[in-house]
C-alpha cells in the first residue's frame, strides 16, 4: 500500500512495477506480429536460452529497442524451421517477422517472449537485401569491374581466405598440389569466418589485408565447404560484394552450394559451385598454357628433327660430291704429274741429247784444236821467247825463234821479216 508523507502519496518501487506489470497483462493478454531486425541473438549455449536484442532502424539509426526471450525449445523448433525454409540460421542482422506476447516483470523489465518466427518473411528481406546489393553495384558501374580484369596465363600465385579446418579447403588443397601433371601452385591462406554476421567484416578484412602486397598473388580465392546451402546470406551484403567488386586482381569464389548465387559470386570473376571445381579451373588454365606449349614443343621438334634430315642429306650429298671431286681432282693431279712426268723425262732426254751433242762439238772442236793433231797435219807452232809467235810484229831481226815440228824443235835467227800485207800484195 502506498505511505501519505507530508500529505504526498509514495509508492515503492515494487508497486510501480506490479502496477505496470498488471496493467500490461490486463490490455496485452494475446499475441501479437512484429517486425524487428535482430540485433544481438544473445544464445547462452550451456542453457540453450536467447535473449535476443531487437531494434528497429530508420535511415540507418536505431529509434525503437527491446529485450526478448527465446526458450529453449522454441528456439530448436524455430531455428531449424529457418533452416528448412530460408537456408539461414536464425541470426543476427535479419529482419523477422515473429510471434510475441508482451510481458513486463518487476526484476527484469519489459520484454518480448518470442514464441514463433515466420521464415518467409525473413526469406524475402534476404532477397530484398540481395536485390538492393545489386542495385547499389549497378548503379556504381562495378558490377563487372572484377569480371573484366585480365586473367593471368598461369594462375600460380593464390590467396586463399577460407579456414584452416574447412573440408572444402582441404579438397582444394588435394587437387592442387596432387596433380598428376606436377603443376605448382603457390598459396597462403589467409583465415576469416565465413558465415554468419561476422563473416561480413572478417573476409573483408582478409582483402585488404592482400592489397597491401597485391604484388604477391596472381589471383585471390575465397573458398568455403562443408556448410551447404546454409548461411549463405552474408554474402549477399552490400559492403561484401563491393569489396570483391573493386578487387585489384581476380576474385574466384567456391563456397559450395548450386543454386541460387549469391551476388558475392555474380560479381567475383569466377564463380566454382565446389571448391574442387574452382580447384579444375585453376589446373585448366595451367593446361590451356601447357598442351599449346607442349605441342610447340613437339612441333619445334619435328621441325629440328625434319631439319636435321635435311641437313643430314645435304652433308651426305656434299659429302659424296666431296668425294667424287676429290678423287675427281687426285686423278686430274695424277694425270698431271704423269703428263709432267712424261714432259719432264722428255725434256730431261732432250737436254741431255743437245748436251751430249754440244760436248761432241766440242770435244770436235778440242781436238781440230789440238797442237799435236796440227802438227802431225803438218803445221808447225814458233814461240819467241816462250811465247806464241802470231805476228811479225811481235819479233825484231836478230831475235831467235823456236819451231816446234812434230818431229823436234828448230832454232832460228831471224834476218828478215814481211808484214802480212806485203805478203798479200805479193800473192797478187
Amino acid at each position: 500500500m502506498p505511505e501519505l508523507i507530508q500529505d504526498k502519496t509514495i509508492f515503492s518501487l515494487l508497486e510501480v512495477s506490479r502496477s505496470i506489470q498488471k496493467t500490461l497483462a490486463e490490455r496485452y493478454k494475446s499475441l501479437y506480429w512484429i517486425k524487428a531486425e535482430m540485433n544481438k541473438l544473445n544464445h547462452y549455449t550451456h542453457s540453450g536460452h536467447c535473449y535476443p536484442e531487437l531494434v528497429e532502424k530508420q535511415d540507418g539509426k536505431i529509434v525503437a529497442e527491446i529485450r526478448s526471450i527465446l526458450w529453449k525449445a522454441d528456439y530448436n523448433r524455430i531455428n531449424n524451421n529457418f533452416l528448412k525454409v530460408a537456408q539461414e540460421p536464425l541470426r543476427e542482422g535479419i529482419t523477422m517477422l515473429f510471434q510475441a506476447s508482451i510481458s513486463y516483470d518487476p526484476m527484469y523489465g519489459l520484454s518480448l517472449r518470442i514464441v514463433d518466427i515466420d521464415p518467409t518473411f525473413t526469406l524475402g528481406e534476404l532477397e530484398k537485401e540481395k536485390l538492393d546489393s545489386i542495385r547499389k553495384l549497378k548503379a556504381e558501374g562495378i558490377y563487372e569491374s572484377n569480371k573484366l580484369l585480365d586473367f593471368p596465363v598461369v594462375p600460380k600465385r593464390l590467396a586463399i581466405i577460407s579456414v584452416e579446418t574447412s573440408k572444402g579447403l582441404s579438397d582444394f588443397y588435394k587437387i592442387i598440389n596432387q596433380n598428376p601433371w606436377g603443376y605448382r601452385i603457390e598459396s597462403t591462406l589467409f583465415p576469416a569466418l565465413l558465415q554468419g554476421d561476422k563473416s561480413v567484416p572478417s573476409i573483408i578484412n582478409q582483402l585488404a589485408i592482400i592489397a597491401e602486397k597485391i604484388d604477391r598473388y596472381d589471383v585471390v580465392a575465397i573458398i568455403r565447404g562443408g556448410g551447404g546451402e546454409v548461411g549463405l546470406s552474408s554474402y549477399n551484403n552490400y559492403l561484401l560484394a563491393r569489396a570483391i567488386a573493386i578487387f585489384p586482381i581476380p576474385v574466384l569464389t567456391g563456397i559450395g552450394h548450386s543454386t541460387n548465387y549469391t551476388v558475392s559470386e555474380m560479381v567475383a570473376y569466377k564463380n566454382a559451385i565446389t571448391p574442387s571445381e574452382l580447384a579444375d579451373f585453376l589446373i585448366q588454365k595451367f593446361h590451356n598454357f601447357a598442351i599449346p606449349v607442349d605441342r610447340a614443343a613437339e612441333r619445334i621438334q619435328q621441325l629440328i628433327l625434319t631439319r636435321f634430315k635435311e641437313e643430314h642429306n645435304i652433308l651426305s650429298q656434299l659429302a659424296t660430291h666431296i668425294q667424287w671431286i676429290g678423287k675427281r681432282e687426285i686423278q686430274t693431279s695424277r694425270a698431271a704429274i704423269q703428263q709432267f712426268q712424261h714432259d719432264l723425262n722428255a725434256l730431261l732426254k732432250l737436254r741431255f741429247y743437245e748436251q751430249k751433242t754440244a760436248l761432241a762439238h766440242t770435244e770436235r772442236i778440242i781436238q781440230l784444236s789440238d797442237p799435236i793433231r796440227l802438227l802431225k797435219q803438218g803445221f808447225s807452232i814458233t814461240k819467241v821467247n816462250g811465247k806464241l809467235l802470231q805476228s811479225v810484229t811481235q819479233v825484231s831481226q836478230g831475235d831467235v825463234i823456236q819451231t816446234i815440228l812434230e818431229y823436234g824443235e828448230l832454232t832460228s835467227t831471224v834476218t828478215d821479216k814481211s808484214p802480212k800485207e806485203d805478203l798479200d800484195e805479193n800473192n797478187t
